[in-house]
């Protein structure tokens, strides 16, 4: 039986699946955010993570929802 995936691992997961589904490379998501590429791949490793605003920006580069990369559900009960 494998290990689940803790939360930070899937927001990686959800986060390099968007820079890569967003065609943009990283060295462009950098230069739009006026940010060093290698900032962009600790982002994309969670080796460092983003301020919120930075959050919301990059989430609007590239094109998804804060909600669809942290996993959370809009849906009421």
């Amino acid at each position: 039986m494998g290990r689940s995936k803790t939360y930070a691992e899937e927001i990686r997961s959800r986060l390099q699946a968007a820079i890569r589904t967003s065609g943009i490379s990283q060295k462009e998501i950098a230069r739009r955010l006026g940010l060093s590429p290698s900032t962009v791949s600790k982002y994309a490793r969670m080796a460092k993570s983003p301020s919120v605003d930075t959050f919301g920006r990059l989430c609007e580069v590239l094109g998804v929802s804060s909600d669809a990369i942290l996993g959370l559900n809009r849906e009421t009960n």
